[in-house]
């Protein structure tokens, strides 16, 4: 069942216990001589609604996931599911069948096996929504209850509602770091079994990629992720920083130096919203305009080897989608420089390029280069520009006029065929996933040292 209906109760149970808890502390300010309590009504009701609210959710989080396996198991031991083949695929099929018409989802069944399910099914969802929200009633009651007979005059509710929001604050700071761990964890496992049986030398030095998921005696050979590397940082790194480093500092100068507020007004938005373009319309512009247009190019000058997917076109409109990243971080880091040092350099006799030059980007090169280096951690993670404009071909070439591959790429074609998870071809997505997911981490580790070690404090 869906804990929409339960969050809503929880809602309303613990809106009661407010509202009921801040008359109480009302009637408190009558009952004290000097009308004085040890805490504000407001928070004599947080600290009842947070006993009710946190608990219910709790409980919530844990029903929604135990309820579908009531449900199945109820199903399961009606009379009716005792003719349900013992083939796991075909009676998942079945029961999923007959839980979509039960609940609503769809109209009728597929398969003639799962009519007769549908009303145990129907029945047992009935049984533990009832359960839940007499479950979640009585945990709010019980909460409510019991902070509601320890309000008092001296009560100090508002240490204990800081110190239970301190404590939300803390677990909402603890969601990145565990998914982060989360991510290495799960990754980690994967990679060990694929370097169990690929040498993690011949992948790692390896300049031959060629996996074949069909194959029972994979070549260890074959699975060389040099291409790739050398594909995702001359793609990435390469060719989409040399059109966004130049343009986006440039025009974060601009911006700060010598554009009007009115004209900052329009162009520093319109700059931000290329950040917001989703990546796929990036790749449909690179695949669809720049690619022939870069081949065309190339052909006129005498190239006929030129096609129409290739590393240049992938990274030229990679940069284009990354210059908002370099931009941003670029103004910033000018923008925070003190005015003091503008207007020393100039009284001092320097130009404004001068003063550019030799005082405004030292002093925000730190931001400069962090926002160069999260930059590169976005390109080379991108993955929908190179699969619709770069191609599909490992090349370990410099020609950038040549179809090129990404990890991401090959990340993406390793997971979406049919090969078995046990198969080396299909767990080498995992490898390089981990590579890329150690070298993305490694670049925003420089970025935050490079920002902590030559950041200069102006007073």
């Amino acid at each position: 069942m869906s804990p929409t209906i339960l969050l809503l109760l929880a809602l309303g149970l613990g809106l009661a216990g407010w509202l009921a808890a801040r008359a109480r502390a009302y009637s408190f300010k009558r009952e004290v001589p000097a009308g004085r309590l040890a805490a504000l009504p407001n928070y004599h009701a947080w600290y009842v609604a947070l006993w009710i609210l946190i608990p219910a959710v709790i409980f919530i989080a844990v029903w929604s996931y135990i309820a579908p396996q009531l449900v199945s198991g109820s199903v399961l031991a009606n009379p009716a599911a005792a003719n349900l083949p013992e083939f796991g695929f075909e009676r998942r099929a079945i029961l999923n069948d007959a839980a979509s018409v039960a609940m609503g989802k769809s109209p009728a069944v597929f398969n003639e096996q799962a009519k007769a399910l549908v009303e145990p099914y129907r029945e047992a969802i009935g049984q533990t929504r009832i359960i839940g929200i007499i479950i979640t009633l009585v945990i709010g009651f019980l909460g409510g209850a019991w902070s509601f007979l320890r309000l008092r005059p001296d009560f100090g509710a508002r240490t204990r509602v800081e110190r239970a929001v301190m404590g939300i604050l803390i677990l909402a700071s603890l969601v990145a770091i565990l998914t982060t761990l989360g991510i290495l964890i799960s990754l980690t496992f994967e990679t060990i079994r694929f370097f169990s049986m690929i040498s993690p030398t011949d992948f790692l030095f390896g300049t031959h990629w060629g996996p074949d998921p069909m194959s029972t005696n994979p070549d260890p050979t074959r699975f060389g992720a040099i291409p790739l590397f050398w594909g995702t940082i001359y793609i990435g790194a390469i060719i989409a920083m040399i059109v966004a480093i130049p343009l986006g500092l440039m025009s974060a100068i601009y911006l700060t130096q010598y554009a009007s507020p009115a004209w900052r007004s329009w162009l520093k938005p319109a700059l931000e919203i290329l950040a917001g373009v989703p990546t796929v319309v990036y790749g449909y512009f690179a695949a669809l305009t720049v690619a022939p247009i870069v081949r065309d190019a190339a052909i006129a000058v005498g190239i006929s080897s030129a096609s129409s997917e290739s590393a240049l076109a992938a990274g030229l409109v990679m940069g284009v989608m990354i210059i908002p990243f370099v931009s941003s971080m670029a103004d910033d880091s000018i923008a925070a420089v003190p005015q003091a040092m503008r207007d020393g350099s100039l009284a001092m006799g320097a130009t404004t390029s001068e003063t550019i030059k030799r005082v405004l980007v030292p002093a925000a090169l730190p931001g400069i280069v962090a926002g160069i280096m999260l930059a590169i951690s976005r390109a080379i993670g991108e993955t929908m520009i190179v699969v619709m404009a770069a191609g599909a071909a490992a090349n370990l070439t410099a020609n950038p006029l040549e179809a090129m591959t990404t990890v991401t790429f090959q990340i993406v074609a390793m997971l979406t065929g049919e090969g078995s998870f046990d198969h080396p071809a299909t767990l080498s997505a995992f490898a390089l996933g981990f590579v890329l997911f150690l070298v993305t981490l490694g670049l925003n580790i420089i970025a935050l040292r490079v920002v902590k070690r030559f950041r200069e404090a102006y007073e």
